[in-house]
């Protein structure tokens, strides 16, 4: 009769929404939820009867009324939890052994939960509420009728300060994961409508959506409007009184901060961009850095030096109103910005609102504890969502990014460099690669695992970038990745290769510059002048350079520099005002100009790459098909011919880059830099592939 009642009430799509929420309100509860050292994820399924997962009423009622859980296995064969096994390894006084295995009580309440109904769901809040908090569960009402006078609504949870449920002590709404701000204001109106006199006359209410979770004062102390002054930073433990904070290092029973999954991380940073992205007000690169901004700042007190007990401060005080709040944030901005004062070179700028928004999304989680790989994910599906249409040359996507590292096989004694490196894509990856070497060899916490990596990133991962503000964000996504951001240089790549060098005193003494005094005839003075050896530069390259736009020797002085700025091929495809080099070679099977008065991008990038490898170096280019098929440019690929022996070439699909406003046909071409005085040769082998199914879909879809 039980399992009968459980599936009629689960099919129902209004008891699926009750079921769900009560789901992610006892995660909050259990503070599983991604703000603890243990996560866990709630499957919800349309029927869980019919996926066969039931459970034996008066078994749980047996093991409500002990408060505790049966031996037995459950329905899916996994052995029940014996009570030997609630505290884990043995602790220092009973205090701690009750908190451990109230803890572990939890997550098995959870575990019940996935295999029960509505009704089970109901008695297992209850009792973990009791752990979680130290309320009775017989003071717990889940889905309690809010008195009314047609009482149709509804509270999701009520805390009651008696067991006959006639004096409400708070109430707290849970939502799906993902709201938006407006909705989750919704929300705290519903609360607060369902809490105030006219009604529970609660003294609390809270509203939780996934990591983002509010509590409020809605006593007789404040106006029934008061929405700011009257916010706590969480609810109190047993009736007692609000903690002036919510996160604490190290004090367990209180909550600390902690790593999240990737999906949770995902949920969190597609709820920043929401909050910033607004329909539009802040132009994407903007919006990224303002995030960035804060992000750079929670990073920076995730690993601030404190005693163990002591608070967090990116975090929502008690009784804290937004513009308190907005006040004490940017002061610890203004001091933590002074030690990267070439990135963070401006003031926050978003409004007291949005700012405590994002800070209520990001105070739970650790994001100096969350992997690279975590982080990579969920930050490129938050670029993704911001570089599309005229920012879309800016992001490659991950897929092919990731194809291109692996291919390239970067090792911690590569030194690495993206001339295009737009928003850091291929730089976060060749790091993440490293990474991964580093987890091969070494323990992930002992020091030599984090000196493997962090000397890779310090001293061999470049980037350059023409757009200052795209290269602003390359630096602040090299920061929450954990660092490397020292070296990406916003600077035309184009430039003379001394120019780039007095950039970086690393990238001068990578690409083997020096500087030397010579004598100057005319002036008749000595004069340093920087000279290079061509042994030296980057071993491995990784980019996705800009296609279509056109360098013209009337703005840019260097193009006269590039001998692919004088190539053309047999077919002609010379501008009109291009002038005729009639010394041209008459057995080198081309024409040759003196000088073209505008070139492709792709093409110069081409020959800037050959520059910054050292010989042997190795480079994997994404190119558009028009340079490796059209006639017009066959000068240019025998010019390539003659200086890269090319390893592979990768055709990707049409819809590649269509998801992110460009539909140029392109390829991928991995190609080493040919050793001096080595000729090419006809026998050389190319590997040659079509790629199909590159992971997703023209609309980013994955497939």
């Amino acid at each position: 009769m039980f399992a009968h009642y459980v599936n009629q009430a689960i099919l129902r799509r209004s008891n699926r929404l009750v079921y769900y929420k009560i789901c992610r309100t006892l995660q909050y509860l259990l503070h599983l939820g991604g703000a603890s050292h243990h996560t866990v994820a709630v499957r919800v399924h349309s029927s869980p009867c019919q996926q066969g997962s039931s459970v034996n009423h008066q078994e749980s009622q047996a093991a409500d009324n002990n408060n505790g859980f049966n031996e037995k296995q459950y329905d899916d064969g996994s052995p029940g939890l014996p009570a030997t096994r609630l505290c884990g390894r043995t602790p220092a006084t009973c205090h701690q052994r009750q908190n451990r295995k109230n803890s572990l009580r939890g997550r098995e309440c959870l575990r019940k939960m996935e295999r029960s109904g509505r009704e089970g769901s109901r008695r297992l809040l209850r009792r973990a509420h009791f752990y979680r908090y130290g309320y009775p569960p017989e003071c717990i009402g889940v889905e309690t009728t809010v008195p009314d006078r047609t009482p149709t609504d509804r509270a999701d949870l009520v805390i009651f300060r008696d067991k006959e449920r006639t004096k409400p002590y708070g109430v707290i709404e849970c939502k799906r994961d993902g709201v938006s701000d407006t909705e989750f204001k919704q929300a705290v109106e519903q609360a607060f409508g369902n809490g105030h006199a006219h009604k529970f006359r609660a003294e609390y209410i809270g509203v939780i959506a996934g990591q983002t979770r509010a509590f409020y004062d809605c006593s007789d102390k404040f106006g029934v409007l008061e929405r700011e002054a009257n916010i706590v930073a969480d609810l109190p433990v047993q009736y007692g009184k609000p903690e002036e904070f919510k996160y604490y290092k190290n004090a367990f029973p209180k909550p600390d901060i902690g790593a999240v999954t990737r999906d949770d991380l995902i949920k969190t940073i597609r709820k920043c961009h929401q909050t910033l992205w607004g329909g539009g007000r802040l132009s994407p690169p903007m919006a990224f850095g303002e995030l960035t901004k804060l992000i750079f700042l929670k990073t920076r007190d995730e690993k601030s030096p404190r005693k163990k007990g002591e608070p967090y401060e990116f975090q929502i005080k008690t009784n804290e109103t937004p513009k308190r709040l907005a006040a004490r944030i940017k002061a610890m901005y203004a001091i933590e910005r002074q030690n990267e004062p070439d990135v963070f070179n401006d003031d926050i700028k978003i409004d007291d609102i949005t700012l405590k928004n994002l800070v209520l999304h990001l105070e739970s989680v650790n994001l100096s504890a969350t992997d690279l790989d975590t982080k990579g994910v969920a930050f490129e599906q938050f670029m993704d969502g911001f570089f599309k249409g005229d920012f879309g040359q800016y992001f490659t996507p991950r897929n092919i990014i990731a194809f291109a590292i692996q291919m390239l096989d970067i090792k911690a004694d590569d030194t690495v460099m993206d001339p295009a490196c737009g928003s850091g894509g291929f730089l976060l990856h060749a790091l993440d690669h490293v990474c991964k070497l580093a987890s091969e060899y070494y323990d992930e916490d002992s020091k030599e695992h984090f000196n493997y990596w962090h000397s890779f990133a310090e001293k061999r991962l470049y980037g350059i970038e023409i757009n200052e503000e795209i290269a602003r964000v390359a630096k602040m996504n090299m920061i929450v990745h954990d660092d490397g951001h020292t070296n990406i240089i916003g600077n035309d790549a184009l430039e003379p290769l001394a120019a780039l060098g007095r950039k970086s005193q690393g990238l001068f003494d990578i690409l083997g510059l020096y500087r030397e005094t010579v004598f100057n005839a005319e002036t008749g003075k000595n004069e340093e002048v920087i000279k290079r050896d061509e042994a030296k530069g980057f071993t491995k390259i990784p980019t996705n350079p800009p296609f279509g736009a056109v360098i013209k020797d009337e703005l840019h002085s260097y193009l006269s520099g590039y001998d692919l700025s004088r190539y053309l091929a047999k077919s002609g495809g010379k501008d009109e005002d291009d002038a005729e080099d009639t010394s041209a070679d008459p057995t080198a099977g081309k024409k040759a100009i003196k000088q073209r008065a505008s070139v492709k991008t792709e093409v110069i990038y081409c020959e800037r790459v050959w520059q910054l490898l050292r010989p042997g170096g190795k480079a994997g280019v994404v190119l558009p098909d028009g340079l490796l098929t059209n006639a017009s440019l066959q000068g240019v690929r025998d010019w390539l011919l003659g200086r890269f022996k090319v390893l592979a070439v990768v055709s990707l699909p049409q819809f590649a880059f269509a998801h992110f406003g460009a539909g140029v046909k392109s390829s991928v071409v991995f190609l080493e830099k040919r050793k001096p005085n080595v000729p090419a040769s006809d026998d050389e082998a190319i590997f040659m592939a079509m790629a199909e199914n590159i992971g997703y879909d023209a609309t980013g879809r994955p497939t």
